[in-house]
């Protein structure tokens, strides 16, 4: 399986080695007025693109159900071939399965081109609200706190842009998809589906395994820094302390390189497995004349369709408490709700 999955674990970490701890939270004067409770991160997107969400979430279920085209042209096109028919009837084929391509491009491009407008718009918009805040505010600590925050408005911005239509494109395109094949040949749709059940199982618990890592990481990463702007500058060099939260930093980090490249291998090789599957299944029905050669390139196709979405499926689970997190810590910046211009 592509490994596009989770090489990104590293973008990950990279982002959450710039989080900033998280500000301590001022005891509440006896008799003063509760703290302000921030809405959720799903009430913040609401309020910023309600409808921008509900005409991009239109744009992605027209690219997954566009994108069963191209397949679909695919095997016609092998099946005329084999048989031998009359070249014409291929050529329109071609000709169609080229229009058809630069359709579903086109529908992309739109697509990452809202996002992209709806996302930008969140972050010049919290970062305004933010800077509205910081000029109300005083403190000696401020500065550093707002260049923190400023920073962290911009994965949350942009997970506006995809929060709806991401999962709804990758979930509907491995739902379509699936459907589609299971409509051509129900024994190798099987065979398909068999090759993401064990992804289901050992991704979730690899992955918090590399989620816990990252987080110990940050928690040292951040012990260093402090100690860095804390320690006495007549020391002459690191103490022992220190080399040992380097260390600690080291085995984390090989921990983490251990765990994504071992998912990565298991994935690439679920996925290998299952186009084996496919070739042994359907070159079987193929022989035996229950199939076209055709249906059988369509579920080669199928499968590699179906191999990034699924990647960027559990990209998106994962990006979604990673963005609560740093929803919150703005929330928490600003004394509430980030209060949007218009």
């Amino acid at each position: 399986m592509s490994t596009r999955l989770h090489t990104d674990t590293a973008d990950l970490s990279r982002i959450r080695r710039q989080d900033p701890p998280e500000p301590a939270r001022p005891a509440e004067p006896r008799g003063s007025a509760p703290r302000h409770t921030a809405p959720g991160l799903l009430a913040f997107i609401w309020r910023e693109s309600a409808l921008a969400q509900v005409g991009l979430a239109l744009l992605a279920v027209a690219v997954f159900l566009a994108g069963l085209a191209p397949i679909e042209l695919q095997r016609r096109a092998v099946g005329l071939a084999v048989r031998g028919a009359d070249p014409h009837p291929l050529l329109g084929l071609a000709l169609l399965y080229v229009l058809t391509a630069a359709g579903l491009g086109a529908l992309k491009l739109a697509l990452n081109l809202g996002r992209g407008f709806v996302g930008e718009r969140a972050v010049r918009r919290l970062r305004a609200a933010i800077m509205a805040d910081v000029h109300a505010a005083s403190g000696p600590d401020r500065g550093v706190e707002i260049a923190m925050v400023l920073d962290e408005a911009e994965p949350v911005g942009s997970f506006v842009g995809i929060c709806l239509s991401e999962p709804l494109l990758q979930a509907g395109v491995l739902v379509s998809t699936l459907t589609y094949l299971a409509l051509l040949h129900p024994l190798m749709a099987l065979v398909t589906l068999a090759v993401f059940s064990p992804q289901i199982v050992f991704v979730p618990l690899m992955q918090r395994a590399i989620n816990r890592r990252v987080a110990a990481r940050v928690g040292l990463l951040r012990r260093i820094s402090g100690g860095l702007v804390e320690r006495p500058a007549a020391l002459p060099g690191p103490t022992p302390a220190e080399l040992d939260r380097l260390d600690g930093v080291f085995r984390l980090n090989m921990g983490i390189f251990g765990f994504k490249f071992s998912m990565n291998f298991l994935m690439n090789l679920s996925y290998h497995l299952g186009i084996a599957g496919i070739l042994a299944v359907g070159g079987y029905a193929v022989a035996a004349g229950e199939a076209e050669l055709g249906t059988v390139v369509a579920f080669v196709s199928g499968l590699a369709h179906m191999n990034d979405p699924w990647g960027d499926l559990v990209s998106w689970f994962r990006d979604v408490s990673v963005t609560r997190t740093k929803y919150g810590l703005i929330a928490r910046a600003t004394g509430g709700a980030p209060a949007l211009a218009g």
